[in-house]
């Protein structure tokens, strides 16, 4: 202790006994080795177990060559409100990480005043003197067994969730995006082909009605043709109701209002061809690309760490804190060595009887950290199941989409030859009205195949953790 000057060497006797002992308490963190099978089980030939590239993944929609859909993704990534608060939501993890650590350091004030004092006549001498002190305060918490050294660990974690949960929504915003335009696109087919077999179905009504007139059907055929067109017809309102609310909902995705993309979209286009094989990799690479396993991985090392917080709180604390200044009647006399003032305090404090409370407290963090494990356990599994699921839907509907357009080819054929055989007197109406409802039926079908797979492949890519790319730097302060 002979370093130390006298008034300082009872504190340091005392630090240096406390210190002697400190360890970090509570559990280390281990990170849990997820269990993946060694390959997809519903792998197909539109689906390869080759490894994604990172620009694969990061840009999925480039691969169905679609411009606007480019462009609509692009407004979202940039403009979309859900992003915009999940970016706030990072940001204040990383102020709150910031605070963890700057709790562990020592805090130093300056200060400065004056005073003006009278004494009491009953009790002094009635003098009035000013006096004036500038001086700093310093205090400080020795991490003495970890506990503020466990909730920066605990906000660090928090941190990288709350960064991987951004990216989550990066991939979910992306996926909603196409979509939508993959709905929006399907709806726009299918009107093109109702408004197209309304206008089959009326040429066919009025020729019904030339052969009617001139005696050669009865009125019942009339009626018949009638009653098709009309039921067409109806179809008509709920397939725009659908593409407007898709649009509307491509809108809001982008960050504008209902209307902004009217305009922009009412010409009609194609669902975007889908690539013809699809690199989904091994399951274990899928679930280190998931951002929503890297999120529910994090959050288990954050309430880990919490463990250690409250263990933490169960010890004793130990406070230091001190001043260093001068007091003097002027202030040109503040500086002289005879107004030096300074103070040392140390201070243990340990709990001794709180009822269980602090001991109450560890067990709602270790439940809190079981919890944690469940979701993450849950998380994995949600993961495998949600590519499982996305392979079977690519596959299949691939396979409808290939028998409708067969069907829809053959029900063409049908259609006109029926209109041709009963406008010479061959066949009787109702092989018409049955060939033309089979081709409605059919086109319509193919229409939603299409979709049905185009849709397939977006989710796939959201399964497989594809669409987000590391944050921009004014993200990242």
């Amino acid at each position: 202790m002979a370093c130390f000057p006298p008034l300082l060497r009872p504190t340091a006797a005392l630090l240096a006994l406390v210190l002697s002992g400190c360890a970090t308490v509570g559990p280390d963190y281990v990170a849990p080795d997820p269990p993946a099978p060694a390959a997809w089980q519903s792998l197909h030939p539109g689906a390869t177990n080759r490894e994604p590239t990172a620009d694969e993944l990061a840009r999925w929609w480039r691969h169905f060559d679609d411009p606007t859909l480019d462009a609509l993704i692009a407004e979202a990534l940039a403009a979309n409100p859900d992003l915009a608060r999940a970016q706030a939501q990072l940001r204040e993890s990383r102020a709150r990480r910031d605070l963890a650590g700057a709790e562990r350091f020592p805090t130093l004030t300056a200060n400065a005043g004056g005073q003006r004092v009278t004494s009491s006549r009953e009790t002094g001498s009635g003098v009035r003197r000013t006096l004036y002190s500038a001086g700093f305060d310093a205090a400080w918490e020795p991490d003495v067994f970890g506990g503020r050294a466990r909730a920066l660990e605990a906000a660090q974690a928090t941190e990288e969730s709350s960064a991987a949960a951004l990216a989550n929504t990066q991939v979910s915003l992306a996926a909603e995006v196409a979509l939508n335009y993959v709905e929006l696109r399907a709806f726009q087919s299918r009107l093109a082909i109702a408004r197209a077999n309304l206008a089959s179905q009326a040429e066919t009504l009025q020729i019904t009605d030339w052969r009617a007139q001139a005696g050669l059907v009865a009125s019942l055929d009339v009626d018949q043709a009638q009653t098709t067109l009309e039921q067409t017809r109806a179809s008509v309102p709920g397939l725009e109701t659908g593409l407007a609310e898709a649009r509307h909902r491509l809108a809001i995705l982008t960050g504008q209002a209902p209307g902004a993309l009217a305009e922009r979209l009412s010409a009609s286009g194609p669902v975007p061809a889908v690539p013809a094989t699809i690199a989904v990799g091994i399951p274990a690479q899928a679930l280190r690309q998931r951002p929503d396993v890297a999120a529910a991985e994090r959050s288990l090392a954050a309430a880990t760490a919490q463990i250690g917080v409250a263990e933490a709180a169960r010890y004793p604390a130990l406070a230091l804190s001190g001043s260093l200044g001068s007091e003097a009647l002027t202030v040109g006399a503040l500086g002289g060595g005879a107004s030096l003032a300074r103070s040392l305090v140390a201070s243990l404090s340990a709990p001794i009887f709180d009822a269980g409370r602090l001991r109450a407290q560890v067990r709602v963090q270790e439940a809190l950290r079981d919890q944690a494990l469940a979701s993450y356990r849950q998380t994995l599994l949600t993961a495998l199941e949600d590519v499982e699921n996305a392979l079977v839907a690519q596959n299949n509907s691939q396979r409808q989409e290939a028998a409708l357009f067969q069907a829809e080819a053959s029900a063409r054929r049908a259609a006109d030859l029926a209109r041709q055989r009963y406008a010479s007197g061959l066949v009787d109406f109702q092989t018409v009205l049955n060939t033309e409802r089979t081709l409605l039926t059919v086109q319509d079908a193919l229409a939603t195949a299409t979709a049905a797979r185009a849709t397939a492949v977006v989710q796939l890519y959201k399964a497989l953790g594809g669409g987000w790319t590391p944050l921009p730097q004014d993200s990242r302060s």
